[in-house]
């Protein structure tokens, strides 16, 4: 990856930092997005402090034209895109009927919709350099998860459309790899939607014993040197994607009882 230019949608903090300084630290060079300025300046102030060359682009991957904009500043800047890792997104808390379905738009627009229109924006300098496509998904692309309706449906859609592309890409030389993390620590459930599209604020699970986003962006980073198809992350990932193809009855009894004792659980 050394001098290989890298798109990090969503790179201000969790998973997307972690990237960034992974990929930066061995020789990467860095776009990433963010959509509030101030965490978008302090993480390019401190992953340049790392010796990264990296730059930032204030946007929001749902805008159609602020992907073109920021594929546009990444040749402007480097000349060639050769990773776009899809990475920004967004989580929702609330039960599909108490939800405001605005709110399950807003998490597919960014979630999937924003994945789909920055890979069209970068997809030509990925075809003429033969690089890769990462999208950023989760074991609820996998399996549903109760409460966050919107949530999977985002995940599956990401998963489908990317095993898709792969396919008919398969004669181009590019790369595309589908990343599934499990509970991985972030800023995503602090900021996950409410049924009124508010804001949840505080995480509901132990983020102290979850993976961690270094953790999980250096497997990221071994997947795609390794020009890898799938990664399924954590051994409780792993498990539920494996039995809920062979026990789904099961499945639904297990994840909705483990869902429900989440602190201020949505479940009656």
């Amino acid at each position: 990856m050394k001098d290989k230019v890298v798109i990090i949608t969503g790179g201000s903090s969790g998973i997307g930092k972690a990237l960034a300084s992974h990929f930066g630290q061995k020789g990467s060079k860095i776009l990433i997005t963010g959509r509030i300025k101030e965490e978008l300046d302090a993480a390019v102030a401190e992953l340049s402090n790392k010796g990264i060359e990296i730059i930032g682009f204030q946007g929001d991957v749902s805008i159609r034209t602020d992907n073109d904009k920021m594929a546009a500043l990444a040749m402007n800047k480097f000349g060639q895109i050769d990773v776009l890792i899809n990475n920004a997104g967004i989580s929702m808390r609330a039960l599909f009927q108490d939800i405001d379905l605005e709110v399950i738009r807003k998490v597919m627009d960014i979630n999937f919709f924003g994945a789909v229109s920055a890979t069209y924006s970068c997809l030509p300098h990925l075809i003429k350099s033969k690089g890769t496509i990462v999208g950023i998904s989760s074991i609820a692309g996998y399996r549903g998860l109760p409460g966050r309706t919107g949530y999977s449906s985002s995940k599956f859609a990401l998963n489908g459309f990317l095993e898709a592309l792969r396919t008919e890409l398969i004669h181009t030389g590019v790369h595309v790899l589908t990343a599934c993390p499990g509970f991985t620590a972030s800023n995503i459930r602090k900021r996950s939607l409410l049924k009124d599209g508010s804001t949840q604020g505080d995480s509901p699970r132990e983020e102290e014993k979850m993976m961690t986003s270094e953790e999980c962006a250096k497997h990221i980073y071994n997947a795609t040197v390794k020009r890898k198809k799938t990664l399924i992350l954590t051994s409780q990932g792993k498990l539920t994607v494996f039995l809920n193809k062979w026990v789904p009855g099961l499945m639904d009894r297990f994840v909705y009882n483990t869902m429900a004792k989440e602190e201020n659980s949505p479940f009656r």
